[in-house]
């Protein structure tokens, strides 16, 4: 059975790593499917605080921006063609659940690194610096973040305890450039991600003072 040829493309979110030193991209991975909700919050950054009655509001930094989704992953689908779908035969979605898991763990190259510098008498260790995640959601939403919260419900099982069927909740903070600078990768994909948002504020519709009662401003 062929789709309507001019049926849109359904285009997929998820999650971009990048070598934070040669911003290559190290992994990407797709949402299995898109979630039904995607919820975002702003904390505004201003000077001041609401006892200080003095001052005009001034913003010094972009909001802290968060995302919160839940994400489907189940390889019932590919079960039904275990000839063509043996790694979900084997290991069910492991793989996939990992390769989401391992963004908020350090590379265990780097932990035995670390722990032969340590044995080898190293007065200091500098922390690993993990690849810069991206969050995709559109080609206009491209946006570097920290996973914040992150928990996994799995929800069926084969007969090997392999999980077939789970629920992913991802909690993502964006990364400003308040937080990586100007002059990193991330911070330069933020100032695009925010000079997009200038834009479409630029192309809504204008509002009129008379569609609120008013005349003028008195």
């Amino acid at each position: 059975m062929t789709t309507f040829p001019r049926s849109p493309r359904l285009l997929k979110g998820g999650l971009v790593l990048l070598d934070p030193t040669t911003s290559t991209v190290v992994r990407v991975i797709v949402l299995q499917y898109n979630p039904e909700t995607l919820t975002r919050s702003l904390q505004v950054q201003a000077v001041g605080t609401d006892a200080d009655r003095s001052q005009a509001l001034r913003i010094k930094a972009p909001p802290v921006e968060t995302f919160k989704l839940d994400a489907e992953i189940d390889a019932t689908d590919q079960l039904e063609f275990p000839g063509e779908n043996p790694t979900a035969v084997d290991l069910g979605i492991q793989p996939q659940l990992a390769a989401l898991e391992t963004i908020v763990y350090p590379a265990s190259a780097d932990l035995l690194a670390n722990d032969r510098l340590a044995s080898g008498g190293a007065l200091e260790i500098i922390p690993m610096e993990a690849p810069l995640t991206l969050f995709v959601w559109n080609r206009t939403r491209i946006i570097p973040v920290r996973v914040t919260d992150f928990s996994i419900t799995e929800e069926a099982f084969d007969p090997s305890l392999n999980p077939i069927r789970a629920k992913v909740s991802l909690g993502m903070r964006a990364l400003s450039v308040q937080d990586l600078g100007f002059d990193h990768k991330g911070g330069a994909l933020y100032i695009l991600y925010q000079q997009q948002k200038e834009r479409f504020a630029g192309m809504g519709p204008a509002g009129t003072l008379g569609a609120l009662g008013l005349r003028g401003i008195p």
